[in-house]
């Protein structure tokens, strides 16, 4: 190769190795480095896509209840274990169905693409309320659960359905003895 020719194609090998690593930062900074589930950005953008293509979707808002008792209780490694066990048993429940995200903290989300799938929330409540193994011992978990089904809003909007299911999530924290997930009352 002439140093001409050279010279021409080192500063396109540099973009394209930049252009390279900035990609790969992208995709990382949507994934939680904890649970490996999508950021809320990441999983805003693939949910929006699920809800246009998908009228029956159905948006659920999860919250692990006392998780600052169970982090000062057992420390925050166990707090850490707790999150990892709600996001692997989410995603499982999930499947090729929809997908799950972590907003932040101890708040989960998920959409899953059809209202078939929801007729298994009950089964979702009980796996993600059983207790998880942690250093040896089995520590209690409990997760509230909202939903909302895109079919049920007057505007089929993500936002308004993650309104929606906030304020079902909410319901269940107060109803005594709850398990199951609330859906919305529209």
């Amino acid at each position: 190769m002439d140093t001409q020719a050279l010279a021409l194609s080192l500063p396109l090998i540099g973009w394209a190795a930049h252009s390279g690593l900035l990609a790969r930062r992208l995709a990382a900074a949507r994934r939680d480095p904890l649970t490996g589930l999508r950021t809320r950005a990441g999983w805003t953008a693939a949910a929006e896509r699920i809800a246009r293509r998908h009228r029956d979707a159905v948006v659920l808002l999860l919250d692990l209840d006392d998780f600052k008792n169970l982090n000062d209780s057992y420390g925050h490694a166990a707090g850490d274990a707790a999150l990892i066990a709600t996001g692997t048993r989410l995603t499982a429940w999930c499947g090729r169905h929809g997908i799950a995200g972590r907003l932040g903290g101890d708040e989960f989300v998920a959409v899953i693409r059809d209202a078939d799938r929801s007729a298994e929330l009950n089964t979702l409540a009980r796996t993600l309320n059983e207790p998880f193994l942690y250093g040896g011992q089995s520590l209690p978990v409990s997760v509230s659960v909202g939903c909302c089904r895109l079919a049920e809003l007057a505007t089929r909007t993500l936002s308004d359905a993650l309104t929606a299911a906030d304020a079902a999530m909410y319901a269940a924290k107060g109803t005594p003895g709850r398990r199951g997930p609330r859906p919305t009352s529209r």
